[in-house]
């Protein structure tokens, strides 16, 4: 498959020293399945490895940052045949992300769901939109978080509340969010506004200083994020095949309340 392909589905704009990453699957609310896993690291490598670029601003094209994992290909053969494949292309996106040499920031408007929120909760700033609404939902379905998500919420938010967040699996409104720690910024008007103005900030400092404090604090977490993505993938792999998950599914696609027996 040609990395042409792949990248069809993300948008890179350059401005001056800022690159803006955009996941482009508008009509699924940007959900993540394979080519647009991979069509991120391949752009998001390309970008680390540029010495022209500063600040990296993820964001989603439409009404969505990204609704999360593409139902519809979680219950293909193809990705049950491929499944850890697919589990370490998560893992690869997360690290690559997680330690590129950039300062990297989040742009959510509407949903960040699941693996979408995980995704954002891989950069280091988070702003977003007043109308957003971030969840990490994979309990609804009766899978357990992945994208490293155990790892980003439990720095952010220590273990209990880590704990909480992931058993409730409630949407939050940002304000809630910012509250909690999971995210840093709401924007008061306009997101755009706001996003602007913060890079402007960070243009304004010694922002390879910045980037060096980043890379010291990656490198020393990096062995505890690889172990955590581990167990996710080993984990998950142990929840698709419980009786919880299917009724999750065919109830998410049925449009109604799932009824759970914990096996």
């Amino acid at each position: 498959m040609s990395n042409q392909f792949l990248t069809e589905k993300v948008n890179v704009i350059v401005n001056g020293r800022v690159a803006t990453v955009e996941l482009n699957r508008p009509e699924t609310l940007n959900a993540m399945d394979i080519d647009l896993i991979k069509g991120l690291v391949f752009k998001l490598k390309e970008i680390s490895d540029s010495d022209d670029i500063d600040i990296v601003v993820l964001t989603g094209k439409g009404r969505a940052f990204s609704a999360g994992g593409d139902i519809k290909m979680m219950q293909s053969n193809i990705y049950e045949n491929e499944f850890f494949s697919f589990m370490d292309s998560i893992s690869e996106l997360i690290v690559t992300l997680y330690s590129m040499p950039k300062l990297t920031i989040s742009a959510v408007s509407g949903a960040a769901a699941g693996l979408g929120f995980s995704l954002a909760l891989a950069t280091d700033y988070i702003i977003a939109d007043q109308s957003s609404k971030l969840a990490m939902n994979f309990i609804g379905i009766g899978l357990i978080p992945d994208g490293g998500a155990h790892f980003f919420l439990e720095k952010r938010v220590g273990e209990v509340k880590a704990k909480q967040i992931i058993w409730d699996g409630k949407i939050m409104k940002p304000d809630e969010a910012l509250a909690l720690g999971l995210i840093q910024e709401v924007a008061e008007g306009n997101i755009d506004n706001a996003l602007e103005a913060r890079i402007s900030d960070w243009l304004s400092r010694p922002v390879q200083a910045m980037i060096k404090t980043k890379k010291i604090l990656a490198e020393k977490n990096r062995p505890q994020l690889l172990k955590i993505l581990e167990l996710e993938k080993y984990g998950q792999i142990k929840m698709r095949q419980t009786h919880d998950h299917q009724e999750g599914i065919q109830a998410f696609i049925e449009k109604r309340q799932p009824n759970f027996i914990g096996k």
